[in-house]
């Protein structure tokens, strides 16, 4: 019987040549009523793949916001474009593809990619900025951006 790290291991997704890859099943409280998944719910199958890419690269939310690497810090969406091309629907399998295009001061700029096989369900750009307890943008640590940035495109 598999112990609780074996399971853990495949939970946040994989580090990949291009930056991480998560998988996700859709289930029933993702859909609308017509069957498919609702729009708001992607959000929330990208938020996972950012998250999980961060944590793989060694950043917590909860590190950060506990002021661990010096001042409490925090991640913000500034903004998000998102193109829906097909619906999502229950017991779908999703890929959740995430890379780094650019990291400028505060800000991460990442494109994401939601696949069910190799059907693109949504494309997404979000720009994500760090900010202080103060609520004032934090430049990016150096150290991270080797973490962040994609060994290949």
């Amino acid at each position: 019987m598999p112990g609780a790290d074996d399971l853990l291991g495949g939970i946040s997704g994989t580090l990949t040549e291009f930056g991480h890859r998560l998988m996700a099943r859709v289930y029933y409280a993702d859909t609308d009523f017509s069957g498919v998944v609702y729009h708001a719910r992607y959000l929330e199958f990208l938020e996972r793949g950012r998250s999980d890419f961060l944590r793989l690269a060694g950043v917590h939310h909860t590190e950060l916001a506990e002021g661990k690497h010096g001042e409490k810090i925090v991640w913000v969406v500034r903004r998000m474009e998102i193109d829906f091309r097909s619906p999502a629907r229950i017991d779908d399998i999703l890929t959740v593809d995430t890379r780094t295009d650019d990291i400028s001061g505060a800000r991460i700029f990442m494109a994401q990619q939601l696949k069910r096989d190799a059907d693109v369900l949504v494309d997404a750009r979000v720009e994500a900025a760090i900010i202080g307890e103060n609520g004032r943008p934090r430049r990016f640590p150096k150290e991270w951006v080797a973490a962040f940035m994609p060994k290949a495109l």
